[in-house]
């Protein structure tokens, strides 16, 4: 095998115009493939990077919409909303790789007040926890955000959204320690987040953000409605995440077997659509590199065949001095597989920049496709032993008597 190997890249330096022109054929087939897979893996990973800051590889769970209605005659059964010991005992035993984020509304006309200012009385408060800013993507312009420990002993800081900070300090005045109130309590101002706009029915800007303890305490013994957010790592696993969340939920809720879910578990579609067309647009990105591909294994296996009939008094030399027709065939079958391999790394090489180049063009993300790369190289592997297997099976047939006499 080695020395096939070796007889094969001798025959490629000796005929060297004819292999270099070959493996050109094979690099273009493969600079195709790996580049347009290549940009495609790039502008999907860029993409489900802006959308994940859109909640894409999230999932909710909250209490049903309990609305009592009836429907011939049978009354729609009525769930007990999600407690704050439940979301919070979820929150503490759910083991998939994932971020949550706990919060729950506590009013959406809130008045906010510093010394003589004070805002129109369409604030919303919410209850958080440690892990809602990162989950929603939420920066902040001064400050920090909660502690573990602010969260857990409810501490009576806040954080402000862009609007209400305009509306109740001045533009060069440090908010950071200052004092507060809405609902008649005092609160210390910790953070202020940057300008996120609106967002669907999400209003950040004009929301000021408490621990869902204090949350809770405010509340006055009225039921809040709490949410679960998971952002999960690996936006591809969303439906085991979710499979994994509502079996630890049902059984924190006592849920029976047979039965429908107390809660409601819900994901974006975004990331499904985005999943489509990904889908869509790799096959696009395969079809051109299998067409180009195949290109080239004709122009390959033509050369071949011109190779063969070039060398057929080699072969009847090596025939001669006892080679038999399986020797003969896998000489020419490594040789094309050699030839291959040579233009297929100058492919990868060249599909990877190309591709990357592309993506960049669009503002997209550099990726290094380590499956395409690898792909490419089998698919050399593959192109060589079909386009050479005529020539050589050709070759292993020739008769030996006249192949010496061949000029």
């Amino acid at each position: 095998m080695l020395e096939n190997i070796r007889e094969g890249l001798r025959s490629i330096k000796a005929n060297l115009l004819r292999s270099v022109l070959t493996a050109v054929i094979v690099t273009f087939g493969i600079t195709a493939l790996v580049g347009s897979l290549t940009a495609v893996e790039g502008i999907g990973y860029t993409l489900n990077e802006s959308l994940s800051s859109l909640g894409a590889n999230t999932f909710d769970i909250y209490s049903k919409r309990n609305r009592g209605s009836s429907q011939q005659g049978i009354k729609e059964r009525v769930f007990k909303p999600l407690q704050l010991n439940e979301v919070q005992r979820f929150i503490d035993l759910y083991k998939f790789p994932a971020s949550i984020c706990l919060s729950a509304d506590l009013t959406g006309i809130a008045e906010i007040k510093h010394q003589s200012k004070k805002t129109n009385p369409n604030i919303a408060v919410n209850g958080i926890n440690e892990d809602y800013m990162s989950v929603k993507s939420l920066n902040f312009e001064k400050g920090r955000n909660f502690s573990p420990l602010e969260i857990q002993y409810g501490s009576k800081g806040v954080v402000l959204g862009k609007k209400v900070y305009d509306a109740v300090f001045d533009s060069n005045e440090d908010p950071i320690g200052s004092e507060v109130s809405f609902k008649g309590t005092q609160f210390r101002v910790i953070g202020v987040l940057k300008e996120k706009g609106q967002l669907a029915e999400d209003n950040y800007d004009n929301t000021v953000f408490i621990p869902v303890i204090v949350a809770n305490q405010m509340a006055s013994g009225r039921g809040l409605d709490y949410n679960l957010s998971v952002a999960i790592q690996d936006a591809s696993k969303l439906d085991m995440a979710m499979g994994e969340a509502t079996g630890l939920m049902r059984s924190i809720r006592r849920d029976q077997i047979g039965n429908l879910n107390s809660f409601e578990l819900d994901k974006s579609d975004t990331l499904s659509e985005l999943n489509n067309l990904m889908s869509i647009i790799t096959w696009v990105g395969l079809g051109i590199g299998f067409v180009t591909l195949l290109g080239s294994s004709i122009a390959l296996m033509n050369i071949m065949l011109v190779s063969v009939t070039e060398r057929t008094r080699e072969v009847g030399v090596r025939k001669a001095l006892g080679a038999t027709p399986f020797k003969i065939r896998q000489q020419f079958i490594i040789e094309a597989i050699v030839v291959c391999l040579l233009g297929g790394i100058a492919g990868v090489i060249l599909g990877v920049i190309a591709g990357n180049l592309l993506a960049g063009v669009m503002n997209m993300a550099f990726v290094l496709p380590w499956l395409w790369m690898v792909v490419g190289l089998v698919v050399c592997v593959g192109v060589g032993l079909l386009s050479g297997y005529y020539p050589a099976n050709k070759a292993s047939k020739l008769d030996p008597i006249e192949s010496l006499r061949f000029e």
